[in-house]
């Protein structure tokens, strides 16, 4: 009989245990998801105070080209490459285009940095990336980031005309 009632209190003893590790890993996963929604929305704010700081209109938020930027940047995570090729050596422009966006214009890619702000200032001294992001005829823009296995974060800027 006692032998029964340690297994029970054991397992009992076990519940809130599993349930910590439970409520652990959505708020890490949460946290997750707040970050990364944060990063995206910094770099769009930043890429705007550049714009402005060089005569151009601000870009707006584009869904089909944040969906575009979220899903190469999700291939570059998973893939640990850098790359403006995508899964099934696809482009930009047929990765917008299949995000639903019409009249794709340009991208910016890069990977390790912490913040918004690091992420864009390393764009801004990139002739290439920097031309993308100055580009007065853009009017859209879509932020993807994604973390590969190790941590890395790669990110993608996708803009529209």
């Amino acid at each position: 009989m006692r032998s029964s009632i340690t297994k029970r209190l054991a397992l009992i003893a076990m519940i809130p245990a599993t349930l910590l590790v439970v409520v652990a890993f959505a708020s890490s996963a949460q946290a997750a998801v707040t970050s990364t929604a944060k990063l995206q929305s910094d770099i769009a704010v930043l890429t705007n105070k550049q714009r402005a700081a060089h005569g151009c209109r601000a870009v707006v938020v584009s869904p089909a080209l944040t969906r575009a930027a979220v899903g190469h940047s999700a291939y570059q995570a998973r893939t640990n490459k850098l790359t403006h090729t995508g899964a099934g050596n696809s482009t930009f422009v047929a990765r917008s285009k299949a995000a639903g966006y019409s009249r794709p214009l340009s991208e910016n890619v890069a990977f390790g940095y912490s913040t918004g702000a690091a992420v864009v200032s390393a764009w801004m001294k990139s002739p290439g990336h920097r031309a993308n992001i100055l580009n007065c005829k853009a009017i859209a823009v879509g932020v993807g980031i994604a973390y590969a296995a190790n941590g890395t974060p790669y990110f993608t800027q996708e803009f529209g005309y």
